[in-house]
């Protein structure tokens, strides 16, 4: 990594901790006036690599880092909070799970099932607005299911 960009990695980080920073172009707009030259494209590879996520606090959705968002705060109630607030429809497919959450929100639920540590979860796949989530071998698909339409306050979800 070149030191230019161990610098800038190093101010966008700060930049998320200190601030808050609800898109990408905001993001590159503040790097620039640091005097990085970056176009979103950079910033959104910068992003990724620092593991940086949007997330809602107070109602607002803006970026966080990885240690912001520690295993303290994905206890149950976390994620049943997250999975009420972002998850549209769950359906079960095989021995996975699809959720469907609002678009640019399916890294946000996967990162919180992710840290739940739950032990019948083997991994989830995120893209923008759908998240696939792997259940173990042996654990039954419909008690999970059934436990995060109970986290999600919802007696049952219709499976289209």
């Amino acid at each position: 990594m070149t030191d230019t960009r161990s610098r800038r990695l190093r101010a966008l980080a700060d930049l998320i901790r200190g601030d808050t920073l609800a898109s990408q172009e905001e993001v590159t707009e503040r790097l620039k006036t640091l005097g990085f030259e970056v176009t979103q494209a950079t910033v959104s590879r910068d992003l990724k690599q620092l593991g940086a996520v949007k997330v809602k606090r107070g109602g607002v959705l803006s970026y966080a880092l990885p240690d912001q968002i520690g295993a303290t705060d994905w206890t149950a109630g976390r994620l049943a909070r997250i999975l009420s607030e972002w998850v549209i429809s769950i359906e079960g497919a095989g021995q996975m799970i699809v959720l469907k959450t609002p678009p640019g929100s399916a890294h946000l639920v996967a990162s919180a099932i992710d840290h739940s540590d739950l032990p019948e979860v083997a991994g989830t796949v995120s893209g923008d607005d759908t998240l696939f989530l792997v259940v173990r071998d042996g654990h039954p698909l419909p008690a999970l299911i059934a436990r995060f339409e109970r986290m999600m306050g919802q007696e049952k979800i219709s499976y289209a």
